[in-house]
């Protein structure tokens, strides 16, 4: 037994006389000590994967063989590929471990600080984890010190216990099969179906992506975010030309007794139905907001998104750029930091979750002094309720708003309504009776409901709109109020409340493109900005897309814009509405499928801006 010992626990390869029996025993032996060795890191990964998010998801993640499997198989095939390059299993496995505990660790601390995951691009951002830890007190918790012990005691017992080093031709085929491996698991990690396959929603919220993302282990989802970690910038797209075509720029300052404060707010779905004519109103639902209309300078917004994706239209707002990417991870060029470099402080609201969209950490990186949320504002306001509707939220922020006038610096506040987000009661009316509103018999009880439903929510809006725009026109700091819905609302599932009324979503015309895309804005200023600005901002302004609708502002107040600003200016002018998926509105009217040559070039150097703009931060 001894001499057993002897050989299987510290010789480098069996000795001479061996069985073949024993020489089998001995190899398997070096290799299943090992490999134990690597599922116990690949399970201490999984320890710490949770982060603040408790031990269900650690014991979720073992009910799961599919998603074990998927966090365990990378460290096994990485040690079997450093075991063959270096031929030792204490180094294999300590190389292994250097990454694992490492992104484990990272993705906890920024999990406890930022309720953030660590994701593939972060590791293209290596300046802002470091800026990130130095504004944090970085402290060894349990989970991190016994996966730190586990792994240095593993590496010990590897040293004596397993010494085995096989020849070259064992070591190139071992080399062979882990790449092999690899290479076949490189779609499997990719693939969005399995992804979505395993999804393990029992114990988080499934409308937070960190939760989504934690509930899936750590090593799964991060190799599944490496396909989208690097940029994909539009076709043609040209650095070194839109460097060149934004330095015939520069940032216009803005005169000192311009300076008004803007106040922003983006309303959750907030759509004009009355010029719907299937939609048979009962009432002027929309009674206040026509009549402020009046008073401002107004128009249409073609969003790109339906029902859903608010981020999309907030940030295009913010930034000027388009596109369908804004999950920035670094400081972001934007007409916050703009406005900040013009003195002026940005701060904001939105009475829900901070992880919505990630906005605690996105709002910063555009430039955000401050940003209140349902986490450190709203829910001393609603009794911990999640979300809290307008009558709490609209007066909030106009107390807010003027406390913040009583600094010296002028304010840009920028805030998200929640009110209005779908979807909408279908078994009773929240805001009186469903004929308060609507005399559409055709529709079903359900669908009547629904729609009720918004416009009643729609209708209570504008109560607590009219109260704060009162509250500022007796103000005699200069406020000038910016108002925009991010989308058409979600009304039924597949649009089945759309299809009862008979309108038409198909897209196939111009009257159903903008029903489908459009909202609206407007541009309203008390007595004192107008006084300041030599401007009564009333008038009826374009259709345009999002990312144009600062430009209409600055337009308004005289202001030139910073010079990304300036470069679009002359795209904007011709055609004010560039669409995601394709089409464009020129400056006449016309809804283009097709853009012509010159049209095609003006699209063309747009993106390329965009895209530059937000990939090479000038904060």
């Amino acid at each position: 037994m001894k001499r057993l010992f002897s050989c299987f626990l510290f010789q480098k390869r069996p000795e001479d006389g061996l069985s073949a029996p024993r020489r089998a025993a001995f190899w398997l032996w070096n290799t299943l000590l090992p490999g134990g060795a690597v599922l116990v890191l690949g399970l201490l990964s999984l320890l710490m994967a949770p982060g603040q998010y408790g031990w269900d998801l650690f014991w979720d993640y073992l009910a799961s063989p599919g998603l074990l499997a998927l966090n365990l198989l990378p460290p096994v095939v990485l040690a079997a590929l450093l075991y063959g390059l270096t031929g030792r299993w204490w180094l294999a496995y300590a190389l292994t471990a250097l990454p694992v505990l490492g992104l484990s660790a990272g993705n906890s601390y920024k999990l406890f600080f930022r309720d953030d995951p660590v994701v593939a691009a972060d590791l293209l951002l290596l300046g802002e984890a470091g800026n990130m830890a130095g504004k944090y007190q970085l402290f060894l918790f349990g989970k991190l010190a016994a996966a730190l012990a586990c792994a240095l005691a593993s590496v010990l017992l590897l040293a004596l216990l397993a010494r085995g080093r096989p020849r070259g031709r064992a070591r190139a085929l071992t080399v062979g099969l882990s790449l092999a491996c690899a290479l076949a698991l490189v779609p499997v990690y990719g693939s969005d179906q399995l992804y979505e396959d395993n999804a393990n929603l029992e114990h988080i919220n499934q409308w937070s992506t960190t939760q989504q993302y934690v509930s899936r282990g750590l090593i799964y989802p991060f190799l599944h975010s490496v396909k989208s970690a690097l940029p994909h910038p539009p076709e043609g797209y040209d650095a070194q030309e839109a460097a060149q075509l934004l330095a015939q720029y520069q940032d216009g300052d803005i005169p000192e007794d311009k300076k008004v404060n803007i106040v922003g707010i983006m309303l959750e779905a907030f759509s004009d139905f009355s010029d719907m004519e299937e939609v048979k109103l009962t009432k002027d639902v929309y009674a206040y907001y026509h009549a402020l209309e009046a008073e401002s300078y107004s128009g249409r917004l073609l969003t790109n998104i339906f029902a859903g994706g608010t981020v999309n239209t907030e940030r295009a707002f913010l930034t000027g750029a388009g596109g369908e990417d804004y999950d920035f991870r670094a400081d972001t060029s934007s007409y916050v930091w703009y406005l900040k470099r013009q003195g002026y402080r940005a701060t904001g609201d939105h009475p829900s979750y901070n992880w919505f969209y990630n906005r605690q950490n996105v709002n910063a990186y555009l430039g955000f002094d401050s940003y209140r949320f349902t986490e450190d504002c709203y829910r001393y306001l609603t009794d911990d309720k999640p979300t809290a509707w307008d009558y709490t939220f609209v007066p909030t922020l106009t107390a807010s708003i003027l406390e913040q006038l009583e600094e010296d610096a002028p304010l840009f506040s920028f805030s998200v309504s929640y009110q209005g987000h779908g979807p909408y009661g279908d078994q009773e009316c929240w805001w009186g009776e469903v004929e308060d509103f609507i005399a559409n018999k055709e529709l079903d009880d359900t669908s009547r409901y629904i729609l009720s439903n918004y416009l009643g929510s729609v209708q209570n809006t504008q109560e607590h709109l009219k109260v704060m725009v009162d509250t500022f026109r007796e103000v005699d700091e200069p406020i000038v109020l910016v108002l925009f819905g991010d989308h058409k609302p979600w009304l039924g599932n597949g649009g089945s409340v759309y299809s009862g009324l008979g309108i038409d979503l198909s897209q196939g015309s111009k009257d159903s493109f903008y029903d489908y895309w459009s909202t609206s804005y407007l541009i309203w200023a008390n007595d004192a900005a107008k006084a300041a600005l030599g401007t009564e901002l009333v008038g009826r302004g374009p259709d345009i897309s999002p990312c144009f609708l600062m430009n209409v502002l600055f337009e308004q107040l005289g202001w030139t814009g910073d010079a990304y600003m300036q470069a679009v200016e002359a795209c904007r002018k011709e055609l004010p509405v560039i669409h995601n998926y394709g089409a464009c509105i020129t400056a006449e009217g016309e809804l283009v499928r097709e853009p012509s040559q010159a049209q095609a070039e003006l699209v063309r150097q747009f993106r390329e801006l965009g895209y530059y703009r937000l990939h090479h931060f000038t904060g």
